[in-house]
C-alpha cells in the first residue's frame, strides 16, 4: 500500500473536456479527505473511495471536509488554485495522505489530485489541519504551466 502525490488522471481528462470549475462563487464544490497509511492512492485514482479512509471521529466524517475561498489566479503562465485551510477539531487520528475531490454532479466524485503528507500525522483530542502552501508560481497546491 501507498500513497503517491499525484494530480489523478480523471482530473487530467476533466480539465480539457471543460469538466472542472474552480470558481469561487459559481464553481464545482471540492472535499477532502484523510486516508491511512494502507490506502492506496496515486494518479490512477479515480474517485473517492471509503477504503482505508480514517474513521468518523469528532468534526470528521466519512468524505471529509468541504474546501472554501476557492481562489484561481494567473502570473506568468502559471495558472493556480488555492483553497483555505482546513482544520477538523474535536479529533483523535492518524492520516496519511489525503484525496481532493470534485462533488459536483457531473464529476460523481471525481479524484482531482493525492497528497502524500510524507509520514503518518496525528491529532490526539485535537484539532487537525491541513495547511496548503501559498498561492505562488511555485507552490501552490494545483498549477499549470507551459
Amino acid at each position: 500500500m501507498a500513497i503517491t502525490q499525484a494530480i489523478c488522471n480523471t482530473f487530467k481528462k476533466q480539465l480539457l473536456e471543460g469538466d472542472a470549475n474552480f470558481s469561487n462563487s459559481s464553481g464545482d464544490k471540492f472535499k477532502i479527505a484523510l486516508y491511512t497509511s494502507s490506502a492506496t492512492l496515486n494518479s490512477a485514482t479515480t474517485s473517492f473511495t471509503t477504503t482505508n479512509q480514517v474513521a468518523n471521529t469528532g468534526q470528521y466524517t466519512s468524505g471529509g471536509g468541504l474546501l472554501v475561498n476557492q481562489a484561481v489566479s494567473l502570473t506568468a503562465g502559471v495558472a493556480r488554485v488555492d483553497f483555505a485551510d482546513r482544520s477538523f477539531t474535536g479529533v483523535t487520528l492518524t492520516a496519511r495522505g489525503a484525496l481532493i475531490y470534485n462533488t459536483s454532479s457531473t464529476s460523481t466524485n471525481a479524484g482531482v489530485c493525492v497528497l502524500d503528507f510524507g509520514a503518518d500525522k496525528t491529532a490526539t483530542s485535537g484539532t487537525f489541519t491541513i495547511q496548503f502552501p501559498a498561492q505562488t508560481s511555485t507552490a501552490a497546491i494545483l498549477r499549470i504551466s507551459g
